[in-house]
């Protein structure tokens, strides 16, 4: 590691030269761009972030889940140093290259399903997704596309549609894409008559919503993320996301996977639709695949992403050849630490502790997640399931100014999640745990 693993405190969070930066920030940078915890970093590696006061602080973030295989991890660092030196651009749309190949048939190799596949390569997530929703339009000749209570897909037009939140993310700049509809989720511990109907009954709402308000006939895809990230880290009901696989292929709908999130080993698995027993028709990712260079990718069936006519998928940057070396070199790592079951060994020291906060304070209402990808819902009482946004609010100031990086989420702003980097050791994992037990302290006084 180029760093030293261990939490060092220099001054108070944020330090001076900080808030000298972020002062700057304010000056130079929209205000729409905002910065949850105002600490500058200079450099980072493993499970540690070291900013510009030469604090040390324990990163539960990952930069969203994107540097699963931490922030200058060997590999990457060397081939883009390679990569840069050879060339940092041509457009493959203009001049192809190895890379952009290389790393669409890993992904022909990693995704869900033994069936012959296609990619395309894009800068972000919301770029997949949007290129997933053209595809599956013109592959199926339909117009409609049904999204979940929940969901967060993206920032483009198209994807705010999809994207349920409004707050942050949609409120003032509609109007919004056409032909989406949304339709309830899966969601255990919010479910109206209790988790143990939730599957069963989400999913007859799901049919019926579907068949009434749109059409199966109407409809291009279901676009689902296996595990919901920014809309509170939801694991949906067992078996429900299978159910809906099902019915859109006894229909012809295409079942679009979104693992923006929860893809590249993050959840225990290479992908979290394995854990359900999915085999999507479009399955896209980003965040984890290149170990923080912007790179996504989407991957189909080959009959579908063949469908598009020539020039209808692609653009400038997409699949750069910088990024793609980094995609590599960071698969290559996950594959050599298994780092799918180290997130599962990480859940194994997440779990344990975060039940027995549950067990001391009330407001933890629900524990969820798998793998790297784990939550906490707060919620006013044992008694009183109201979201708890103020709590959890103050537990993660607290833990920001114990040098801990922690992130929230969820439609109501009341869960803690946890995304540590796969290789980030146990002694920091430990040691941030014991800051969020002491930060529910403070914020419970």
């Amino acid at each position: 590691m180029t760093v030293e693993q261990q939490r060092l405190l220099r001054t108070a969070i944020p330090g001076p030269a900080s808030l000298a930066l972020h002062e700057r920030k304010q000056k130079a940078v929209s205000a729409g761009v905002s910065t949850g915890l105002p600490v500058y970093i200079e450099r980072a590696a493993g499970g540690i972030l070291v900013d510009v006061d030469g604090n040390q602080l324990i990163d539960f973030g990952a930069g969203i889940a994107v540097t699963s295989v931490g922030n200058s991890a060997t590999r990457v660092v060397e081939a883009v140093q390679r990569q840069v030196a050879d060339f940092t651009h041509t457009c493959f749309m203009v001049t192809p290259y190895a890379e952009y190949v290389e790393v669409c048939e890993q992904l022909a190799e990693l995704t869900p399903g033994e069936h012959e596949k296609r990619s395309a390569l894009f800068n972000s997530g919301a770029e997949a997704v949007e290129n997933a929703i053209k595809v599956a339009r013109h592959a199926t000749g339909r117009d409609a596309v049904v999204a979940f209570d929940h969901a967060y897909h993206g920032r483009t037009n198209l994807t705010m549609a999809l994207t349920a939140k409004s707050m942050p993310y949609k409120a003032g700049f509609g109007p919004f894409a056409g032909e989406v509809y949304r339709v309830p989720m899966a969601y255990p511990y919010r479910w109206p008559t209790g988790p143990e109907s939730c599957a069963d009954e989400a999913f007859a709402t799901f049919t019926t919503q579907v068949h009434t308000q749109v059409g199966e006939e109407n409809t291009a895809a279901v676009i689902l993320e296996p595990i919901q990230g920014e809309g509170g880290f939801i694991v949906p009901a067992p078996g429900f996301v299978k159910r809906v696989a099902d019915w859109c292929h006894e229909h012809g709908i295409l079942f679009i996977a979104d693992e923006i999130q929860t893809g590249f080993c993050r959840t225990g698995d290479w992908f979290a639709s394995e854990h359900e027993g999915v085999v999507p028709d479009l399955i896209t990712t980003a965040k984890g695949i290149a170990g923080g260079l912007p790179l996504a990718g989407l991957t189909g069936r080959a009959e579908l992403m063949d469908a598009v006519h020539a020039g209808g998928l692609g653009g400038t940057y997409g699949g750069n050849p910088v990024a793609c070396a980094a995609g590599l070199a960071a698969i290559e790592t996950m594959k050599e630490l298994d780092l799918a079951g180290r997130a599962r060994e990480i859940e194994a020291i997440f779990r344990p502790r975060l039940e027995a906060l549950a067990a001391k304070y009330d407001q933890v209402g629900d524990i969820r997640g798998r793998g790297a990808m784990l939550a906490i819902e707060l919620v006013a009482g044992a008694d009183d399931t109201t979201p708890n946004a103020a709590l959890t609010a103050a537990v993660n100031r607290a833990c920001h100014q114990e040098g801990l990086v922690t992130l929230t989420c969820g439609t109501f702003g009341n869960v803690i999640r946890f995304l540590p980097p796969l290789v980030a050791g146990d002694g920091l994992l430990s040691e941030g745990l014991d800051i969020l037990d002491e930060a529910f302290g403070t914020a419970t006084a």
